[in-house]
C-alpha cells in the first residue's frame, strides 16, 4: 500500500489540549497516555469507516493499520495531548482513505474487465473466522454492520463518485458527523463539504429503485437459484426484469465477462453455460453484503459470489465477484473453473 505522507500529530483534532480546555497542558502537567484499550477499541468503527469509503476489505485493512503505525509513530507525550483518540483516529484514517481512493482510480482504469466492490459474508458464515462455540470471529469482516450502507447497490453507486463526494457523503449521512466536524476532518470548509454531500446524495438518488423486503428477495433468489440448478433457460428469463445487467468481475485471473451483459435471454444463456462448464458446482443460498444472495462453489471451493438489486418481483442487476483475491472470507484454497 502507498504510504502518505504522515500528517504532524497537531493537525488531528483533539490533539494538545487538555480536559479542562486549554489549548497545552502546562509545563512539568503529567497527562497520562490514553488507555490501550479504548484505542483498541476504534477499530471496529474504522474498518467500518474505511469498507464503506473504499469498497474493499483488504484496503480498508490496509488503511486502519497504517492509522494505527502512525499513532504509534508518536512520542507517548504526543500521545497523551491528544484529547480525543477516536477523533484523531477517524481523522488520520479518512485522510488515508482519501489518498487511497486517489491512486484506486488509475489502478482501476488499468483493471481487467468490470471492478465490483468486494462482498462480505453474514457474521455466521465468515469461513476465515474462528467463530463457533462462542467466540468472537477475529476478522475484519465480521465486524462490519451489515446495514444497507453496504449493500452491493449502494456501494456500486459510491463507486461513481469524486473522492471528496463520497467522504463527506459518508462521514454526513451514514456515519452523522455535523459539516464543520467534516470539514475538520478533510480540510474544506464546511460549506463545501455541505455541496459535496448534496452531490452525492443527488446520485444516490437517481441510481435508487423500489427495493423489495428481505422476505421477497430471498424467495426470489432461491427461486433463482433452482431455475439456475435445472439449467431451465425460460425460468431464468422468467425471473430477469426484461432489462437486467450482469456484471462479473474475475480480474483478469479466472474467465468472467469483461463487459456487463445486458437482457434476460442473454444473462439466462451466460449462466447455463457457465454451469454446464462446471460440472458438480454446487449452489448456496448466502447473506452477500447484508441482503440474500447466491454462493457458487466448484470442488469445494467458492467460484462466485453473487449479489442481487431486485425491483418489485424482477431481479434487475446481478454483481458477480470471481476475482479469487475478493473471496478470501468465502473460501479456501483449490481450483476454480475456468
Amino acid at each position: 500500500m502507498s504510504t502518505p505522507s504522515t500528517p504532524s500529530a497537531s493537525s488531528e483534532p483533539g490533539y494538545d489540549r487538555s480536559e479542562t480546555g486549554h489549548e497545552r497542558s502546562e509545563p512539568g502537567q503529567d497527562r497520562s497516555e490514553p488507555d490501550l484499550s479504548v484505542v483498541v477499541g476504534e477499530r471496529r468503527q474504522l474498518i467500518n469507516l474505511s469498507y464503506r469509503l473504499l469498497g474493499s476489505l483488504a484496503e480498508a485493512e490496509d488503511a486502519v493499520q497504517e492509522t494505527y503505525a502512525r499513532w504509534y509513530a508518536m512520542t507517548p507525550g504526543q500521545r497523551a495531548a491528544v484529547l480525543s483518540p477516536g477523533a484523531w483516529l477517524t481523522t488520520v484514517a479518512t485522510r488515508v482513505c482519501l489518498d487511497l481512493l486517489g491512486s484506486a482510480r488509475a489502478r482501476r482504469e488499468r483493471y481487467v474487465g468490470e471492478w465490483i466492490p468486494e462482498p462480505l459474508p453474514d457474521r455466521t458464515e465468515w469461513i476465515g473466522g474462528t467463530g463457533g462455540g462462542g467466540a468472537q470471529p477475529a476478522d475484519p469482516a465480521d465486524q462490519v454492520t451489515l446495514d444497507e450502507s453496504v449493500n452491493m447497490a449502494f456501494l456500486v453507486v459510491l463507486e461513481a463518485m469524486t473522492p471528496a463526494e463520497r467522504v463527506a457523503f459518508i462521514l454526513h449521512d451514514v456515519f452523522r458527523y455535523p459539516f464543520p466536524e467534516v470539514a475538520e476532518i478533510v480540510g474544506r470548509t464546511p460549506a463545501a463539504c455541505r455541496q459535496l454531500a448534496t452531490s452525492a446524495r443527488r446520485r444516490v438518488r437517481a441510481a435508487q429503485t423500489p427495493t423489495a423486503p428481505r422476505a421477497g428477495q430471498a424467495g426470489l433468489v432461491r427461486h433463482f437459484k433452482e431455475a439456475w440448478e435445472a439449467r431451465d433457460i425460460a425460468a431464468l428469463v422468467g425471473l430477469l426484469a426484461p432489462d437486467a445487467s450482469m456484471t462479473a468481475d474475475g480480474g483478469g485471473t479466472v474467465g468472467a465477462a469483461l463487459r456487463p451483459v445486458v437482457g434476460a435471454e442473454r444473462i439466462a444463456q451466460y449462466l447455463v453455460h457457465f454451469a454446464e462448464k462446471a460440472p458438480g458446482l454446487t449452489l448456496l443460498e448466502r447473506t452477500v453484503n447484508g441482503r440474500p444472495g447466491l454462493v457458487a462453489r466448484y470442488a469445494g471451493v467458492t467460484a462466485t459470489v453473487a449479489a442481487f438489486g431486485v425491483d418489485g418481483e424482477r431481479i434487475t442487476h446481478i454483481w458477480a465477484v470471481r476475482n479469487p483475491e475478493k473471496l478470501r472470507p468465502w473460501t479456501e484454497d483449490g481450483p476454480l473453473p475456468g
